[in-house]
């Protein structure tokens, strides 16, 4: 990918705790394998989209940074520990300062960050440390989906207005989500060509998804 391109970075923070382990870790990992097979199926998003993947349980990292689709790996995931969503906060703020070109006087920098987070449970850490990390940089969309009834919408709504609810952590459901995911890249690679600077109007949420009012 030729630095000159304005590239669209997409950040997945997805949570590998306890309560993820069994069918919910191994559809997560379906799930990216599917995003990443549709993606580079589509011309724009394949010239513009570059992903990331941080995980989060009881601590949190960057397991995979911003990496073209065509150089993308899927990432080996295990679940088990706590919930640090905080700290998934402060990891993607400082991946986003560090990875994320900005304009320059002679060149434009990279479109706006979308963001997506996936989360079984409430943050077991400090989540105010996360959101005021996050108040240092700028992202574009950040989506939050609650997956599964434990989930808490409440949390997720302070980091983002935008909240989904999965009620089932079933390999279905998550295909779902993750076929949604495919669809929001594909729209806003399209839509910041088509209409540079114009906020991205993502796809409807999967069916049998509720928005969190």
């Amino acid at each position: 990918m030729s630095d000159y391109i304005r590239r669209l970075p997409v950040y997945l923070l997805l949570d590998c705790s306890g309560s993820m382990a069994g069918e919910p870790i191994e559809a997560v990992k379906q799930g990216i394998k599917a995003l990443v097979s549709e993606l580079k199926g589509d011309p724009q998003a394949l010239e513009t989209a570059c992903l990331s993947v941080i995980t989060f349980d009881s601590s949190a990292r960057q397991i995979t940074p911003l990496t073209e689709l065509m150089l993308f790996r899927e990432p080996q995931l295990a679940a088990g520990g706590a919930t640090a969503l905080g700290a998934a906060l402060q990891v993607l703020a400082e991946c986003i300062k560090a990875e994320v070109r900005t304009s320059t006087a002679t060149q434009k920098g990279d479109w706006k960050p979308l963001v997506f987070i996936l989360s079984d449970g409430a943050p077991t850490d400090d989540l105010q440390a996360g959101l005021d990390a996050l108040k240092g940089v700028t992202a574009g969309n950040i989506i939050a989906c609650a997956a599964g009834a434990n989930a808490n919408t409440a949390t997720l709504k302070k980091i983002t207005n935008n909240v989904l609810m999965m009620n089932n952590l079933t390999a279905g459901d998550m295909a779902q989500f993750f076929a949604w995911v495919s669809s929001s890249v594909k729209a806003s690679s399209k839509s910041i060509d088509a209409k540079p600077g114009d906020a991205v109007q993502l796809p409807p949420p999967p069916q049998g998804f509720v928005i969190v009012p």
